[in-house]
């Protein structure tokens, strides 16, 4: 019995690929983008810890968080000044950049900043959206969305796929489970690497109470170390996680997001337990 995790294809962002038993890449950073300072700050420690440890880094960051609890809640800059700091992010710190796209008149500019365009849980069964998104060529990550099965993600490949885009990435983020709770079934991951694409998970997002404090989502921060370890010994090819310096004082997902201290140790962590899995040793992982 072959206990590696099945072999998917490699998919290239920036300097490095995903899947394919390369090493374990993180996308990370704060849930949207509070200001060009506090994006840059953050991005800047993300890259030299990352640097530090030789995990493949993604920074991300949303220009518009187009689905929140209440009508009142922070948005983010909006496209046009979202995907200027983004650009400036790109270039200054030369890191590949993810961020979501929401409407279909969204995704040419934003394929002219961004590596991946990311769609949505809740949008991603949005036919025009992802035929769109995948005529630009670029690398399409897919949240399943909370009220998916794995195999329906076989759907959502399929129209990438057929739309002449074959550089995908499937993302996990728990599936709803009662009122204002989600829940992780690793077995998503396994399932959905049968597609034959790189799979991510979302240690953060998993974690999200929906509308669990009212007029805004709660979260279990706590949690995060203890899912990203599942996640790596199932066998996944990536981490998405949403990371902050305060999340207590963080203008969305707060509850869910990860302190930017806690990352080195965790990664760590991480790292070892990856190489484990796909059965390699430190000299060979380096």
């Amino acid at each position: 019995m072959n206990l590696s995790p099945k072999i998917t294809k490699s998919v290239v962002v920036g300097p490095f690929s995903i899947g394919n038993q390369n090493p374990l890449a993180l996308i990370g950073g704060p849930c949207v983008i509070e200001s060009e300072q506090n994006a840059m700050s953050v991005a800047e420690k993300l890259k030299r810890i990352t640097e530090d440890l030789g995990v493949p880094f993604i920074f991300k960051a949303s220009y518009d968080k187009a689905n929140r609890t209440s009508i009142k809640s922070y948005r983010g800059p909006g496209l046009e000044d979202g995907l200027k700091i983004l650009q400036k992010i790109k270039t200054q710190l030369d890191l590949p950049i993810l961020s979501d796209v929401h409407k279909e008149e969204e995704i040419k500019p934003a394929a002219e900043v961004l590596d991946i365009l990311q769609i949505p849980a809740f949008l991603c069964r949005q036919t025009d959206l992802l035929v769109k998104a995948a005529q630009t060529g670029k690398t399409i990550n897919v949240k399943k969305g909370q009220f998916l099965a794995p195999w329906d993600m076989k759907n959502v490949v399929v129209k990438l796929e057929e739309s002449g885009n074959n550089n995908i990435l499937l993302t996990e983020r728990g599936a709803t489970f009662g009122y204002n709770n989600l829940v992780t079934d690793m077995r998503s991951l396994v399932l959905m690497r049968e597609y034959g694409y790189p799979v991510i998970f979302d240690a953060t997002h998993s974690l999200q109470q929906p509308g669990g404090q009212g007029t805004q989502s709660g979260g279990q921060s706590e949690m995060i170390p203890d899912l990203a370890r599942g996640a790596i010994a199932v066998g996944c090819d990536a981490l998405f996680m949403e990371i902050h310096p305060d999340p207590s004082k963080a203008l969305s997902d707060g509850p869910n997001m990860l302190q930017i201290d806690l990352l080195p140790n965790l990664l760590e962590q991480l790292i070892t337990l990856d190489q484990l899995v796909k059965g390699k040793t430190a000299s060979q992982a380096s």
